[in-house]
């Protein structure tokens, strides 16, 4: 029996170049781009999240671009069981897979597993936030050391989601966040995957996000966002909380000339960037490296 064709697995921030490297691989080696990016998901958002374009996705077979309309909020979960049952038609077909995004989740889910973690009450949550508030993050991470010492000494510094996601499950369960995780299993198995992390010079990786952000201008984002805002959805739904919504919507709304709203953009999305950079140096050190 032969061995089930490699998937290889392309992460790192936005701007950097990942859709265009797994294009070029994919041209190369007939292998199927899978969407690992949790906004390009949406039918929405094609130029919001810089979706590759008609004439790039014609150039090669791209699946989970696309399929979902803002309304319709898909989790980790879900994008995981979708992936999972593409790549297991694939294989099934001897065909190669890349998997290409930002969306650090969405690797860990495949290479590490998703933990059935409970579902933490809202009053929980809120009662612990609280608490962080009135301690402070140095004394709030010594009292989470006491009952789940892995999730305090791994958590960056400044990672408040984090820091409150793993008191709150432990409150809510009585278990740590970090014996949770350390049952669960990798979707893919070991041995059939490569990961490769697209790692830029900082500097570069800015100015790269800025000239990012020009071209959607210059592609009637405003137009795009618009249409989406018009829809009155929900702020608390995926689509709607995607880097440049909320600067771009305020420019709409007169709220912000555009000069402004472009500069706001610019730089949430070099932040964006370097918290995807920080996620990957942390979660995947192992991986390959193309620095640029």
């Amino acid at each position: 029996m032969s061995q089930p064709p490699l998937v290889t697995l392309i992460a790192g921030p936005t701007a950097s170049g990942k859709s265009a490297l797994a294009l070029k691989m994919a041209r190369e080696t007939g292998a199927v781009i899978i969407n690992a990016d949790s906004q390009q998901l949406y039918a929405d958002l094609r130029i919001l999240t810089a979706r590759p374009t008609v004439e790039e996705e014609a150039q090669a077979d791209h699946r989970l671009y696309g399929v979902a309309d803002a309304a319709d909020a898909w989790s980790v979960g879900r994008w995981s069981r979708a992936a999972i049952e593409l790549l297991a038609a694939l294989e099934a077909e001897d065909r190669p897979a890349i998997l290409v995004g930002g969306t650090g989740l969405y690797f860990t889910a495949l290479t590490k597993g998703l933990a059935d973690i409970p579902t933490v009450p809202t009053n929980v949550r809120n009662a612990v936030e609280a608490d962080f508030v009135e301690k402070g993050e140095v004394t709030f991470r010594d009292a989470l050391a006491g009952v789940d010492p892995k999730a305090a000494s791994t958590i960056e510094k400044g990672d408040r989601q984090r820091l409150v996601r793993a008191m709150s499950v432990y409150v809510s369960s009585g278990r740590a966040i970090s014996d949770w995780q350390a049952d669960t299993l990798p979707l893919l198995k070991s041995g059939a995957w490569t990961g490769i992390v697209i790692e830029p010079d900082r500097q570069r990786l800015y100015e790269k996000c800025d000239r990012r952000v020009d071209t959607m201008l210059e592609n009637n984002v405003l137009d795009e966002v618009r249409t989406l805002i018009a829809r009155q959805l929900p702020s608390s739904l995926p689509a709607m909380k995607a880097v440049g919504i909320r600067e771009l919507a305020a420019c709409l709304m007169g709220e912000e000339t555009q000069g402004d709203a472009v500069v706001s953009l610019k730089r949430a999305t070099r932040n964006y960037a370097k918290r995807q950079l920080t996620w990957f140096r942390n979660q995947a050190p192992f991986w390959n490296r193309i620095r640029n």
